[in-house]
C-alpha cells in the first residue's frame, strides 16, 4: 500500500443537470385522474381534492397532485362557524399559499397584469421528483363544460425576457402554447404574450416549489373575445361549490376526448466531486504484500523485484489528514506498474 497527499489542483467541482419524467411509472404524460371518494367524503376535501393516475383500489394507484381552491373572501366552501362569517377552508388556503408564496399577508397574486382575488393550487406530490420541475416542458389542456371551450396551457420561461423571484423562488407565467411555445396567432384582440387580455395570465408556474396557480377568473371567461373556457367556479357564501372538481373534470374531459394528457418534467442538480489520483512512473512499483518477501530470512524473494518489479493497482482509497478512510474507488480490473509506465485514475464522487 502506498499514500500521495493530494493538491488543490487534483480537485475538481462539477454541477450537472438531470432530467426525468414526473408521473408514475415513468410516464411522460398523464392521461387519466382519478379522485378517492373515501377522500372527498371527509372533512378534508373542503380544503382540496388528491388526484391518482388509477382508481384507488387499484394496488398500483399512486397520488400525482392535489388541487385546492383559494379565495380571499371564502366563498366558494363553508364557514367553520355560522357567527364568523367569510372565515372558510378557501379563504384558509388562500392565506397558507399568500405566506408561502409571497411571504406578505398583505401582498396580491397579480397573473399578468390581472391582480386575482381566487385561484386553484395544483401542488404536485412530492414522491414524484427529486428537486424541482423542469421550465419550457408542461403542457396540459383545460376545458369548461364541454370539450369545445378549451385552453393549451403551458409555461413561458423560453420567453420571458427576465426570470421573477418570490419567496417561493422562480416564477413563470401559464400562457396559450405547448411545451414552452407561445401561441401569439390572436395577437392582438385576443392573446397577448398567451395571455387573456381581460384577465392576464392563466396561472403562475412555480418550478422551485413544483407548483402550478390557476388564475380562476382566466378560466371563468368565456371563450368568444375572452379566451377562457367558462369553467363555472362557484363563489357562493358558506356554500360548498366542490370548485376543485371542476379543475379535475376539465382535465379529464381533455384526456378522454383527445388522447392527450399532462405532459410535465422534474430536473435534478448533481454536484460532483473529480479526485485525480496520479501515479508517476517512479511511484507505487514496490509492493508491501508479504509474498514479496522471504517470511524466514526477510530478503526479497526474487531478484527481478528489486531491478525491475511490477505491481498491479485495484483500489484507490481516500483518506483524510488522519489517515480515515472515506471513500474507496474499485478499478474495472487490475492495472500493471512498472518503471515505465505512469497511471492516472478519475474517482468521481456524487452527492
Amino acid at each position: 500500500m502506498g499514500y500521495k497527499a493530494l493538491t488543490p489542483e487534483d480537485l475538481v467541482i462539477s454541477t450537472d443537470s438531470v432530467t426525468a419524467t414526473v408521473w408514475s411509472n415513468n410516464n411522460p404524460t398523464l392521461q387519466t385522474y382519478f379522485t378517492s371518494s373515501v377522500q372527498v367524503a371527509t372533512t378534508t376535501a373542503q380544503f382540496y381534492y388528491s388526484v391518482y393516475n388509477l382508481v384507488t383500489s387499484n394496488s398500483e394507484s399512486a397520488l400525482q397532485f392535489d388541487v385546492a381552491y383559494c379565495d380571499s373572501k371564502g366563498s366558494g366552501s363553508l364557514w367553520y362557524n355560522a357567527l364568523v362569517p367569510g372565515i372558510s377552508p378557501s379563504r384558509t388556503s388562500y392565506g397558507q399559499y399568500r405566506t408561502l408564496i409571497l411571504g406578505d399577508e398583505n401582498a396580491s397574486f397579480v397573473f399578468g397584469n390581472y391582480s386575482a382575488s381566487y385561484f386553484y393550487a395544483l401542488p404536485i406530490e412530492r414522491a414524484r421528483y427529486k428537486q424541482s420541475l423542469l421550465p419550457g416542458t408542461t403542457t396540459f389542456q383545460i376545458s369548461g363544460s364541454t370539450s369545445t371551450s378549451k385552453l393549451t396551457l403551458t409555461d413561458d420561461s423560453k420567453v420571458a425576457p427576465s426570470v421573477t423571484f418570490t419567496d417561493a423562488g422562480r416564477v413563470f407565467n401559464l400562457v396559450s402554447g405547448s411545451a414552452g411555445t407561445v401561441n401569439t396567432s390572436q395577437n392582438p384582440n385576443g392573446w397577448a404574450g398567451g395571455t387573456s387580455s381581460a384577465s392576464g395570465s392563466y396561472g403562475w408556474f412555480l418550478p422551485d416549489i413544483s407548483m402550478i396557480l390557476l388564475n380562476g377568473a382566466a378560466l371563468d371567461a368565456p371563450m368568444a373575445n375572452s379566451f377562457g373556457i367558462a369553467l363555472g367556479t362557484g363563489r357562493n357564501s358558506n356554500t360548498n361549490d366542490t370548485n376543485p372538481a371542476k379543475v379535475i373534470e376539465g382535465l379529464q374531459r381533455m384526456a378522454y376526448s383527445a388522447s392527450s394528457g399532462w405532459t410535465l418534467n422534474s430536473e435534478e442538480a448533481l454536484s460532483s466531486d473529480f479526485v485525480f489520483v496520479r501515479a508517476q512512473n517512479s511511484e507505487f512499483n514496490y509492493s508491501e504484500n508479504p509474498s514479496f518477501i522471504s517470511g524466514s530470512t526477510g530478503e526479497v524473494v526474487f531478484n527481478s523485484f528489486i531491478n525491475n518489479p511490477q505491481t498491479y493497482i485495484t483500489t484507490v482509497g481516500l483518506y483524510n489528514d488522519v489517515d480515515e478512510l472515506l471513500a474507496v474507488a474499485k478499478l474495472s480490473r487490475p492495472l500493471p506498474k512498472d518503471f515505465t509506465k505512469e497511471m492516472l485514475v478519475r474517482v468521481k464522487l456524487d452527492f
